[in-house]
Parts: C-alpha cells; sequence; structure tokens
C-alpha cells in the first residue's frame, strides 16, 4: 500500500514541485482513502465471482442429493428392462418402448412432448441359433453358444456344413483370397486387447471383425462367418452386434462366445474342423417408428438448444439395460431433477431417446435432418450411451473451427465438478447425435467407468440385475451438473 502512495508523490517532486504539509496530509488522506477504495473494489469482484461459484457448487450439491433421494431413473429402467424388455427398431418392445417414456416425459410439465418419426430396418432373430462342431477327431461333437449377428441372413432349413478356416484380421482375408475363402466358414478370432485401460479403446480395435468381416469374407466366396464375441472377459456369454453387408452378397454370420472361440482356435491347431449352422434370422421390410422428444423451452435464448439424450431401441436378446436404457433414463431424469429444484433454464433443453442406433442409426440421422430443416442451433448434445456405472467425466467433441474456443470455457468448470470424480478430455460424443456436429455447437459423450460394460454390452446378461441403483443415480447428478452449467454459462 505504501509503495503505492509514494510513487506519485516522489514522482511530482522529482518535477519541482513543493508542497506544504497540509496539503500533503489532505493529499495523503484521499490517496490513502482512494487505495483503500480501490482495494474495496477490487475484493468485491473477487468476493462477488467467488459467491457465483459458491452458488453452483451449492446448487450442484442439490443436484446429487435430490437424484439420491428421490431419483425417478431406476424405476424408469426397471419398467423399460424387466415389463417391455428387449427393443429392437421395428418390434412391438421398441413400440411399446416409445409409448411408455413418451407417457412418462408428459407427466414432467414440460412444454411440448412429440413424437419424431423415422424409417427403421426391421430384422427379426427367428429361431434359436445352432452352432455345432462335427465329428472332431479329438473332441468329438461339441455344441457352441453362438447369436446370429444383426443385419445377417439365415441358412437353408436344414443348415450348412463346411470347413472353418481361423484369420486374425481382415487384411488376412484379403490375402488368402477366393482360394483360401471360398466355400468355407471364415472364424474371426482378434481378441480384444486387455492391457487397454479404457476398454471402448480395445472394442474399438476389434470390432471391425463383427461390423466389417463378414461382407469381407462375403466377397471371397465364404459360405458363412463365426466371430470371437467382442468381451475381454472369458465367458460362455455370446455377444451380439450389427454386421454391414453393403454391396456385398449376405451370408449367415454368427458371434461365439469367448470360451467356444477359444476352444475352436485350439482344436483348429490340431485338426481341419467342419462345422454346422443354422439360423433362420431375416430382414424385413422398413416400418416406421419414432424418436421421442421432451422439450423445455428457455426464458432467455430459448433458440440455444442443450439436448440431453439416449438410444432407446435395444438388442433382442435381453433388457437392455446399460445399453442404451440407462441413457434414456438419464436424459429423461435430468429434466425430473430440474423441474424437482423449481430451477428455471435460460436455454431449451431437450430430452431426445433416439431409436435405432443399434442396427442403422435412422433415429439420430431424421433428428438431425428435421433439425436442420428447421434452422435450429444445439449449442450442446450430451449422449449417455456407455452404461449406468460410476460416473468418470465427459468426453467433448465439436467442429475444429469452434472447438477450441468453446472447449476452454467447458474446462473452467472443471473445479466445481472435480469434487465428484469428474473429468473433461477431448474425444468422441455419441453415434446418435454426431450428425448435428455440423451445427458448430460442443457434443459431449458420459463416460461412466468402462471396465464392465463389455461383460453385459449386445448379451441376454444386459438386464436390471446388472444395474446399481446409486451408481445409476449419480450419472444422472453428473449430467443434470453439466446441463445447469451450460444453461446458465453458456459457451
Amino acid at each position: 500500500m505504501s509503495s503505492l502512495i509514494l510513487i506519485p508523490i516522489n514522482y511530482l517532486c522529482k518535477r519541482g514541485l513543493k508542497f506544504s504539509s497540509n496539503f500533503l496530509s489532505i493529499t495523503m488522506k484521499r490517496i490513502i482513502f482512494t487505495g483503500f477504495s480501490l482495494i474495496f473494489y477490487v475484493f468485491g469482484l473477487f468476493a462477488q465471482q467467488n459467491d457465483i461459484k459458491d452458488d453452483d457448487a451449492f446448487f450442484i450439491r442439490s443436484i446429487y442429493d435430490k437424484a439420491l433421494t428421490e431419483g425417478q431413473c431406476y424405476n424408469w429402467l426397471e419398467h423399460l428392462t424387466t415389463r417391455i424388455g428387449g427393443r429392437l427398431a421395428g418390434s412391438p418392445q421398441a413400440a411399446a418402448a416409445v409409448e411408455y417414456t413418451r407417457q412418462m416425459l408428459d407427466t414432467l410439465g414440460l412444454d411440448s412432448v412429440w413424437l419424431e418419426p423415422c424409417m427403421v430396418p426391421h430384422w427379426v432373430r427367428g429361431d434359436q441359433e445352432q452352432v455345432r462342431i462335427i465329428n472332431s477327431g479329438t473332441a468329438g461333437t461339441i455344441d457352441l453358444k453362438a447369436l446370429a449377428l444383426g443385419n445377417s441372413i439365415g441358412t437353408a432349413p436344414g443348415g450348412l456344413v463346411a470347413e472353418v478356416v481361423e484369420v486374425k484380421s481382415l487384411d488376412e482375408v484379403d490375402k488368402l483370397g477366393r482360394a483360401g475363402i471360398e466355400g468355407k466358414i471364415v472364424f474371426y478370432n482378434r481378441p480384444m486387447d486387455p492391457t487397454q485401460i479404457r476398454t471402448f479403446n480395445a472394442y474399438g480395435g476389434a470390432v471391425d471383425q463383427r461390423v466389417n468381416g463378414p461382407a469381407r469374407a462375403s466377397r471371397y466366396g465364404a459360405v458363412a462367418t463365426l466371430v470371437r464375441s467382442m468381451t475381454t472377459k472369458l465367458d460362455d456369454v455370446p455377444h451380439t452386434g450389427v454386421t454391414v453387408f453393403n454391396d456385398d452378397p449376405p451370408i449367415p454370420a454368427l458371434a461365439i462366445s469367448t470360451n467356444d472361440a477359444e476352444l475352436l482356435s485350439s482344436l483348429l491347431k490340431k485338426e481341419r474342423l467342419k462345422v454346422y449352422i443354422f439360423t433362420n434370422c431375416r430382414k424385413l421390410e422398413d416400418k416406421l417408428s419414432y424418436s421421442v422428444v421432451g422439450e423445455w423451452t428457455g426464458a432467455e435464448f430459448p433458440e440455444e438448444i442443450i439436448l440431453v439424450g439416449g438410444h432407446l431401441d435395444s438388442w433382442d436378446i435381453g433388457g437392455g439395460a446399460h445399453d442404451d436404457g440407462a441413457g434414456c433414463v438419464h436424459a429423461m431424469e435430468v429434466l425430473q431433477l430440474l423441474k424437482r429444484l423449481a430451477y428455471r433454464p435460460k436455454r431449451t433443453i431437450r430430452c431426445v431417446l433416439f431409436m435405432n442406433e443399434e442396427n442403422g442409426l435412422a433415429g439420430g440421422l431424421s433428428y438431425a435432418a428435421a433439425s436442420n430443416k428447421k434452422g435450429e442451433f444445439h449449442l450442446a448434445a450430451i449422449e449417455s450411451d456407455a452404461g449406468g456405472f460410476t460416473p468418470r467425466g465427459f468426453s467433448v467433441d465439436g467442429d475444429d473451427l469452434i472447438f477450441n474456443q468453446k472447449f476452454k470455457k467447458v474446462i473452467e468448470w472443471f473445479p466445481l465438478l472435480e469434487a465428484y470424480n469428474l473429468s473433461f478430455n477431448k474425444g468422441g460424443s455419441g453415434a446418435d447425435i454426431s450428425p448435428l456436429k455440423s451445427q458448430k455447437g460442443l457434443l459431449f459423450g458420459f463416460r461412466p467407468d468402462s471396465q464392465r460394460y463389455f461383460d453385459y454390452h449386445h448379451t441376454a446378461a444386459d438386464n436390471m440385475d446388472a444395474v446399481n441403483k446409486r451408481e445409476l443415480e449419480l450419472g444422472a447428478a453428473a449430467i443434470t451438473s453439466l446441463v445447469y452449467l451450460i444453461d446458465k454459462y453458456g459457451l
């Protein structure tokens, strides 16, 4: 403080000016008064900022308290998974899920709830699949646990029998060519990398076998494919999922459990094997379905939309609890919690439950097309599609032209969320919201702990008993907290 006072006095004296003691006394008092006023003003600004942060911290705490004591997401998920069950697009269960979630959103006092139409593929699994090693010289005849992959076709009524050739990659199929592939069953057996800490990275490094492997084998005349299930776990549970043929002729394509993949591989090292396959899955005509949308209009910036969503469809063989019933009830809970807290949003908050993420993305594409046609702007879109496990944070994506500037705003909120073990990282968001990237808002992917996700992903085990109520509620609170911060401060 003294240096601030001495600088102007010393400066004036050096300029040859002289002051009486009375003048200096009055001047010093004025300078001291001004100095203290400036300090109090600056401290006041800091205090005001701290008050704002304190207000945010208290409100986020209230979000968590409300989620853990008055949340509805667990009850909604129980209905989706247990009373409705697997909700593959085009199925009666998918239609029931649309109606149920529409009714639930209608009870929340939103400004509008509607159904966004989309034409979805209609694939049906049919009878129980059969995959059998026949007449092994060392093991005899062994049934393998298997599930047909989405978009696969069935065999002839009597099934098919062919020799098996094992490969680790699509490139290996290309090298074998028609001479090594034609008339055979191609067995893809590249495990997910267990050294990857984030299991989604391991999944991304192996899933090309399932998505594109059958088409590549078909190109060289394979009669069917078997694919190792996408999980790091060794068990007897097969994992389904989509496969894509595009212009290649569709063939029967099935996943087998990891234990059976290990068995088949070990036997192939000793002898040539033939396998019997039967499935009568088939693809029917596309069907009209809907994504479910609920909207709460903002009071100050209604044209800026904050979307939170998940995908309503799931595979047919389980309850679709983690994939992605959890994401849907997370999104619904955001609105429910903010309503219970008497919050009034500045921006429009929109819950979207997308149809047909699993085998077509029709809901996400149709929603984005309709939004673009209306000239809408999604300031932010948040998708929960990684399960209902313990929250770890959010990955953030966006158009290169705007990402760095907007991401700087997001990381300012880290101190408010780190108390809840949440962080922000650059990375992908979600399949359903990815078509909104062109609107130049930020896209967020909710990221819970991923270690157990692929134990259940696309399996008959993805049911309500795999979900921990508290973990699910913590996820809803985390997403609601992010929505609150985006709504209050913008990007």
